[in-house]
C-alpha cells in the first residue's frame, strides 16, 4: 500500500506520483493497493477521518506500507505509518528502489526514528 501526502496537490499530479511508483513495485512482481477513492463523502462527515479510515481498512491487507517522500508533513501520512508500526506492517521509504530489496525488507519499522509533527 501507498501512503502518500494530497493536500494542497492536483489529483493529476497525484495519480502520475502514484502510476510511477506501483510501475516501480510492478517491476519487481510486488502486487500493489488500490487506494485512491473516489466515492462521495456522506454528508456531515469529515472527509479526511472518512479518506483515513478507508485507508486503513485497506492498510488491512497489506504486508508493507509504502512512504511517499513528503509523509512527515502529511497528517494522514503520519497516522497510516503509525498504525503499520503498531500492527506490524512493514514500513518501507523512497530508499527501497535504490537499495537492494533483501536490504530494504529488513524490518524498517523505524522504533528510533523522529520525526517533527
Amino acid at each position: 500500500m501507498i501512503s502518500q501526502p494530497m493536500a494542497n496537490r492536483t489529483e493529476e499530479d497525484v495519480r502520475q506520483e502514484r502510476k510511477a511508483i506501483i510501475e516501480k513495485f510492478n517491476n519487481m512482481h510486488i502486487d500493489v493497493i488500490d487506494t485512491i477513492f473516489t466515492d462521495e463523502v456522506p454528508i456531515d462527515y469529515n472527509a479526511g477521518v472518512y479518506f483515513l479510515g478507508k485507508s486503513i481498512k485497506e492498510m488491512s491487507k497489506a504486508d508493507a506500507l509504502f512512504m511517499c517522500d513528503g509523509w512527515k508533513e502529511a497528517r494522514g501520512c503520519r497516522i497510516e505509518r503509525q498504525v503499520a508500526q503498531e500492527y506490524g506492517i512493514k514500513i518501507l521509504y523512497e530508499d527501497f528502489f535504490v537499495n537492494k530489496p533483501e536490504l530494504s525488507t529488513r524490518t524498517l519499522y523505524c522504533e528510533e526514528e523522529s520525526y517533527d509533527k
